[in-house]
Formats: C-alpha cells, sequence, structure tokens
C-alpha cells in the first residue's frame, strides 16, 4: 500500500475522539497540543481524561456513540476495543468522508497515526506498514540524528538556562539535553555531570565557570558578560547549571543580565538534589501523617552571619523537613542554632553525599549528633543534609 503522507493543522478544528480508555488517554495530548478542540464520547473516563475535562480542555459526552456525533469533525479517532461499535464509527465518518483512525482494525481505517519525534519546530512522522516497531525504531534513529544535527537546531537563539540535574548525566531533562546538542557555546558550572561536555559537538566553544580567575562575585559579573556577548554575537548559549538554575544557582542574576542587553533567554527547569538526593538514599522529603512541609535553605553561610537571610527561629518552629544546601562547612552552627531554636536534638537527620553519583554516601544520625557524625565519616562537599522525621519514615 502507498500511503500519502500529510501535516494537518487542527487548531480550533473539532476533532472527535470515540472511547475513554488508555488508548483516547495516549491520543488526546497530542491532538490537545496541536490545538485541535476535542469532543470526547464515552460513557467513562480515566482519571487522566476527566482531569482534561475538569481543566475545560475537552468536551465529554457521557454516553455511547451516535451517528451523528461525527458531523462537523474534521478528524475521528476510534478508541474502542467493540469492533462492532467501532465500524459504525467509522462507517458514519466515511459516509460524511472525514478521515478516521481506527485503534482496533488499522486495514479498516483511512487514516493513520504515525511513530513521532519532535525537536522544536521540526516533527519527524513515520509510517510503518503494519511494522510499529520498526516504525519506532526509525523515529529513535532520527530523533538522535537530530539531536546531534546543528541545522535542525538553528532556530534557537539567545540563552538558555539550563538545569543539568544532581549529578548523573541521565537526570537532566529531555529538552535540556536537545538544547545542550544545539548548543555554540556553553559555559558550565562546576558541578555539572562531567559525561554530557563529553557529547559536546567538537566545534562548541566551553567557557569553564569555575576556572574564571575573580572572586565569586567578579566571577559571577564575568560569567554574566561572557553570556551576552557570545548571544549577541549571533551565537546559541546553553548555560548549563548543576540542579535548577533557579535553586541557588544565580540564575536570576544571569535572566537578569540578558534581558538588560536585550538577549532572549530560555529557562529549562532541572531536577534539583534539594530532593533528588535524599530520594535516591531513600528518604521522602514528604510523607504522609509525618511531614506535610518541607523548606530548603542555603546553609553556606552560619546562623550568626548578618548575610544569612534565613529566619532560624522560625525554622526552629517548623515540624516539617528542613533541607539544608551547601551547609556541611556550616553543620556544627546550623544543627546548634536549631536545637537552641527547639528543635530536639533527637531529631533524625541524613547528610547524603554527591547524590545520584557513583560517589553517592549516606550517613544517619540525629540533630545534636550529625556534626560530629559528618566530621568523622570524612563526608565532603557537596551534600545534602535532612532533617526531620522522614529520614526514618521509610525504616
Amino acid at each position: 500500500m502507498s500511503l500519502y503522507p500529510l501535516a494537518l493543522r487542527l487548531t480550533d478544528r473539532r476533532v472527535l475522539v470515540v472511547g475513554g480508555g488508555a488508548v483516547a488517554t495516549r491520543r488526546v495530548p497530542a491532538l490537545l497540543a496541536a490545538g485541535a478542540r476535542v469532543e470526547l464520547v464515552a460513557p467513562e473516563l480515566t482519571p487522566f481524561l476527566r482531569g482534561h475535562v475538569d481543566a475545560g480542555r475537552i468536551v465529554w459526552h457521557e454516553r455511547r456513540f451516535e451517528p451523528a456525533d461525527v458531523a462537523g469533525a474534521w478528524l475521528v479517532h476510534v478508541a474502542i476495543d467493540d469492533p462492532t461499535a467501532a465500524a459504525e464509527v467509522s462507517a458514519a465518518a466515511e459516509e460524511r468522508r472525514i478521515f478516521c483512525v481506527r485503534a482496533d482494525d488499522r486495514d479498516a481505517a483511512t487514516a493513520w497515526t504515525p511513530a513521532v519525534t519532535r525537536h522544536g519546530q521540526v516533527t519527524v512522522a513515520v509510517t510503518d506498514g503494519g511494522d510499529r516497531r520498526r516504525a519506532m525504531a526509525v523515529r529513535d534513529l532520527v530523533a538522535h540524528a537530530l539531536e546531534s544535527d546543528p541545522p535542525a537546531s538553528a532556530e534557537y537563539k539567545g540563552v538558555a538556562l539550563v538545569g543539568a540535574g544532581p549529578g548523573d548525566p541521565e537526570l537532566i531533562t529531555v529538552k535540556g539535553r536537545r538544547l545542550l546538542a544545539a548548543a555554540d557555546v556553553v559555559v558550565a558550572d562546576r558541578l555539572i555531570p562531567g559525561l554530557l561536555l563529553g557529547e559536546l559537538r567538537p566545534d562548541v566553544e566551553l567557557v569553564d565557570a569555575a576556572k574564571i580567575p575573580y572572586g565569586p562575585s567578579a566571577a559571577q559579573e564575568e560569567i554574566n558578560r561572557i553570556l551576552v556577548e557570545r548571544a549577541l554575537e549571533g551565537k546559541f548559549v546553553v548555560r548549563l547549571k548543576g540542579g535548577d538554575p533557579y535553586v541557588f544557582g544565580r540564575g536570576g542574576e544571569e535572566a537578569i543580565a540578558c534581558a538588560a542587553a536585550g538577549v532572549p533567554v530560555l529557562v529549562v527547569p532541572g531536577v534539583t538534589s534539594s530532593i533528588a538526593a535524599p530520594a535516591l538514599a531513600g528518604i521522602p522529603v514528604t510523607h504522609r501523617g509525618v511531614a506535610h512541609e518541607f523548606t530548603v535553605v542555603s546553609g553556606h553561610v552560619p546562623p550568626d552571619s548578618p548575610q544569612s537571610l534565613v529566619d532560624w527561629p522560625a525554622l526552629g518552629r517548623l515540624r516539617g523537613t528542613i533541607v539544608v544546601m551547601m551547609g556541611l562547612k556550616n553543620l556544627p552552627k546550623i544543627a546548634a542554632r536549631l536545637i537552641a531554636e527547639g528543635r530536639p536534638a533527637g531529631t533524625p537527620v541524613a547528610v547524603v553525599q554527591e547524590g545520584s553519583t557513583p560517589d553517592q554516601r549516606s550517613l544517619r544520625s540525629t540533630l545534636g549528633a550529625v556534626a560530629d557524625d559528618a566530621a568523622a565519616a570524612g563526608l565532603r562537599p557537596p551534600a545534602t543534609v535532612v532533617i526531620g522525621d522522614v529520614v526514618s519514615a521509610l525504616d
């Protein structure tokens, strides 16, 4: 069979989906992303689809299909298993010359859904002639080629602040990895996964932010200057930051500097180690019946420093979880201050070093003993400190 490939523009056009189960759950998101006005006919819906209904994104007719339902539709998706009912839908669509996708019988359909990969404005659809696995394999090969193909990424401009995650290179987001593959210049932090840099194209300019020879404030000014300067030269710049760009990453300062220079900024959130490191050590930062809140604070300055912006008395009164980042050096003073402000010395505490990396180490202790225990264990930065009953919630 020879197929005629076509891309449909469905914005504000009615698309009918018959069925409210797993197949419809997979099909509806792409239709919504295309801007279609989705109407769904089914006696029951999955919770996922009901969420779209409750949010007003789709219209639900809570009943079985009627032939008149296809009137006015530009496209029909049949997402039910009953062959007789599915045939009724496709017959009604055929009578009105409306293309119809059949989940139960592709040979009875007038349209097929291809295997799709999207990279920015580039969309690649692969039809399979019945061999769905082969279509998906070809799609994945094309997706990999697009990730490493500079012309396919020519649409990107300005600066992208990309969170690289806590340390495992596989924990960067899909979008983050795609933008990294498109970069002309990468300005990288010390704590980003090194394996990501090995995947860069040979012609990419790599700026190691950790080697900028100035003090912390001056170094940040130099980073801002590099981002703006390279972007104004017409290069696509990725500022690759450990964790999330806006969680103690000074990403806000860089965004302000770019905006002041008229450089467009795209922010790609990352998996923050404040949540990931505890999770990978078996600690949920919230847990039913244990903690209904968690607070993330910076410990890079001690509690008694006039530079600290943390309300330590308030933290001492909280019952929930406290996560301290960059606080290993000041852990003795932090623990003592929390105890002085009302946290019991026996409160469970965990310290997770280099979470998500092969060098991850964990230590369990109490608030009164954790500073000495961490020093005795030889723990080193980067480390995440978790304080609260959640530390022992899964024991």
